[in-house]
């Protein structure tokens, strides 16, 4: 409802039992859902010529990640950037979408509205935010700019290391959840909300990945679940440009390449208005936490599930680095999971403790 006299903006709506104004934001929103509008198709700059548009979006990323040849005028590249929706001919100029500015920006911050969905990187000293590096605010597209993302995060996060008296450099994080992670809150993440970016938060002792917008699914069916995107066009655009995972969510793959690393399993955080990921490193099997160890377990379910296979006690110990002999140990986690609710026996008619094979609580 509005104010009689009032223009749209001066919309109310109603929450937690009180009547509260809606931002301007809010309302356009709203305008653009009702109309069928989704936020990629809505113009970030206006009556922009030619060279503007040249300037403003690295074209030369665009073709690069689609292996084309760049062509050789300025009225080719303008028409291939037209029929991938990144801009719109308006009589004699262009008007840049937030989809070709999201994705191909040189500057996100010379886009009105935009300057707000850059990527924030923070490196703290310690386990809390009390100090911290500068924060690194990159100002690329997500395409154009994926790569340096990652090679940032990845070079702050690894560690070197002297073997045989050589020094090497090994990763804390395995590369591939990092990228399938990132590209994830990305493509996820609800571009319609103010007054949050997506972020890498470094500590000591973990990652912090976050982005806005509660998710679409139950955290606890990520690996399974196929994603809702609220930005379609976006997610088929990075999957396009091999920037992530092209089947599912890629989240599978990030697990998977957690567990060939024997780090502890991610933790995903359902927020009124955000989403947020824990990845943290290598810990050996008593460091964990009890809660470490159940999660590690329905993830590793998980998987195996989805491969067609089903968890056991040997692979469960695989996963966890654990020998035969500590079998016992496994044992009792995997009666810890069954008692939480997460697993269940394959088969409960099997009287043989031997040979129990293990499933999701939804499988």
């Amino acid at each position: 409802m509005y104010l009689r006299g009032g223009t749209i903006y001066d919309t109310y709506r109603r929450s937690a039992g009180q009547t509260v104004k809606m931002s301007r934001q809010a309302v356009k929103q709203l305008i653009a859902e009702t109309q069928g509008i989704a936020f990629d198709e809505q113009t970030a700059y206006k009556q922009a010529t030619a060279d503007d548009v040249l300037n403003l979006l690295d074209y030369d990323s665009y073709f690069q990640l689609t292996g084309r040849n760049l062509p050789e005028n300025k009225t080719a590249i303008l028409d291939v950037l037209a029929n991938e929706k990144f801009l719109e001919k308006q009589g004699n100029a262009w008007n840049i979408t937030n989809l070709g500015a999201l994705l191909f920006a040189r500057d996100l911050a010379k886009f009105k509205g935009l300057e707000y969905k850059t990527l924030r990187i923070v490196l703290y000293t310690g386990k809390n935010r009390i100090e911290a590096y500068p924060e690194q605010n990159f100002k690329e597209g997500y395409a154009n700019g994926f790569e340096h993302f990652i090679q940032f995060i990845m070079e702050r996060t690894s560690v070197e290391v002297i073997e045989k008296a050589l020094r090497e450099t090994k990763e804390s994080y395995p590369e591939r959840a990092i990228r399938e992670l990132l590209a994830n809150a990305l493509i996820h993440q609800n571009l319609w909300q103010n007054g949050m970016y997506v972020m890498v938060e470094i500590f000591s002792d973990r990652i912090e990945i976050t982005n806005p917008g509660a998710p679409l699914v139950d955290v606890n069916r990520f690996i399974d679940t196929p994603p809702k995107s609220r930005n379609e066009r976006i997610a088929l655009l990075m999957r396009l440009f091999d920037i992530c995972e092209q089947r599912g969510s890629g989240v599978d793959r990030a697990i998977a390449a957690i567990e060939h690393a024997f780090l502890p399993a991610p933790e995903f955080v359902k927020g009124e208005d955000y989403t947020k990921i824990f990845i943290y490193p290598k810990k050996k099997f008593a460091q964990m936490t009890k809660e470490d160890r159940i999660r590690a377990c329905y993830q590793h379910c998980c998987l195996k599930y989805m491969e067609k296979e089903q968890m056991t006690n040997q692979s469960l110990r695989e996963r966890f680095e654990i020998d035969e002999q500590n079998a016992a140990m496994v044992s009792r986690l995997i009666k810890d999971a069954l008692n939480s609710g997460c697993i269940k026996v394959q088969n409960p008619d099997n009287t043989s403790r031997k040979h129990v094979k293990y499933i999701p609580y939804w499988g």
